[in-house]
Order: C-alpha cells, then structure tokens, then sequence
C-alpha cells in the first residue's frame, strides 16, 4: 500500500469516527427514543462515541507521523 493511500484511509477513519462522536452526541442529547430506552439508550450512545473515539484518535497521531516523516525527507533531500 503507498503511503498516498494509507494517507486517504487514514483521513476516511478520521471522518468515520468524528461523524461516530457527532452520533452519539446526538443520540445522548436530542433523540427521544433513546432517551425512552433508559440505560440501554445510553450504552448506545456512549459506544458510538467510544467507536468514534478509537477511530479518530490514533490515526490523527499515525497520520502527523506520516506527515512529519515526509517533511523530513523533502528537507533531507533538498540539502
């Protein structure tokens, strides 16, 4: 896999996973069903932001490695 792709795989998970969050946030504060589900309601919308979180956080911190890396090879080969 190029890194051109994994870049672009990694920004689809970074998308997925905030839209996860914005989910469960939604769900938590605005929908009335699952208001009315109790305590499953709110394990349903607390695993979209828990989901939401694992996607987004870790690609954020492999893609600015990605990032950085590169930047240091243009400089390296620049020089």
């Amino acid at each position: 896999m190029t890194n051109q792709r994994l870049i672009t795989l990694l920004k689809i998970c970074i998308g997925l996973g905030l839209c996860l969050i914005m989910l469960g946030i939604y769900l938590h504060n605005f929908n009335e069903s699952v208001e009315a589900m109790g305590v499953k309601g709110i394990i349903i919308s607390a695993v979209c932001v828990a989901f939401g979180m694992a996607l987004s956080l870790p690609t954020k911190m492999y893609l600015t490695f990605l990032l950085v890396k590169r930047e240091a090879d243009k400089q390296g080969s620049s020089e």
